[in-house]
């Protein structure tokens, strides 16, 4: 099947999981997640109408930036090590990985405008994810202040990799909340609007729990052979 055929199918589950909560289509942007694949099929992703892309490697990130330039918007999905920023600092609009001081420290270091970027939370506590615990993230939203290149634009979560949906949803439905008690707090550098959550396999429960940032790639774009 091809990238367009596929993406009007995620299209309509989004239509769908919309209408079933009383949300509009247009509150979710889908990020093609194109690390597995080649540029070519990335580039498939753009005409079938994808504006989003999303790499969590520097060098994958790269490869593609070298032929597709600025036709997508570019985020970083990935864990982001702090020596590794000036490679892709001023080519991406997003980062969804941001989870400690020593990173935001060199994004500031490094970025010539403001990065947007969303704070990656372990809502699940298993040990093989990275991001701050929801207890620790309130806290570490305030120290973000000090860095006048960081623009906290929202949270970021992956739910454990389970069929139990309620168990998923709770995830989720947790990092909505947190985003709640942020948004409450009316801090000039964390808007937080956005809620980054859902891959190929729960994004249709993420959308129904919030989330405007939906993380597809095994759905959209498939594996290169």
């Amino acid at each position: 099947m091809s990238v367009a055929a596929k993406y009007k199918q995620i299209k309509q589950l989004i239509n769908e999981a919309c209408l079933r909560v009383n949300r509009k289509p247009e509150e979710v942007r889908v990020i093609g997640v194109t690390k597995y694949v080649s540029t070519q099929r990335a580039n498939e992703a753009l005409e079938a109408g994808i504006i989003d892309l999303g790499e969590n490697r520097d060098d994958g990130l790269l490869g593609k930036w070298e032929v597709l330039k600025d036709k997508p918007v570019w985020h970083y999905i990935g864990s982001l090590q702090t020596r590794k920023v000036k490679n892709i600092i001023n080519i991406v609009e997003y980062i969804h990985s941001l989870d400690r001081i020593s990173l935001a420290e060199e994004i500031n270091k490094r970025a010539v405008h403001k990065v947007k970027c969303l704070v990656q939370v372990n809502i699940s506590g298993e040990e093989s994810k990275h991001g701050l615990s929801v207890n620790d993230a309130l806290t570490f939203i305030h120290e973000l202040r000090k860095f006048e290149h960081i623009s906290v634009e929202g949270l970021m979560t992956m739910a454990p990799l389970t069929d139990n949906e309620s168990q998923i949803r709770e995830c989720f439905r947790k990092l909505r909340e947190l985003r709640e008690q942020v948004q409450a707090l009316n801090l000039e550098h964390a808007p937080c609007t956005e809620l980054s959550m859902g891959m190929s396999n729960d994004y249709v429960i993420a959308i129904e729990e919030g989330a405007t940032m939906v993380r597809i790639g095994t759905a959209l774009v498939g594996e290169d052979d």
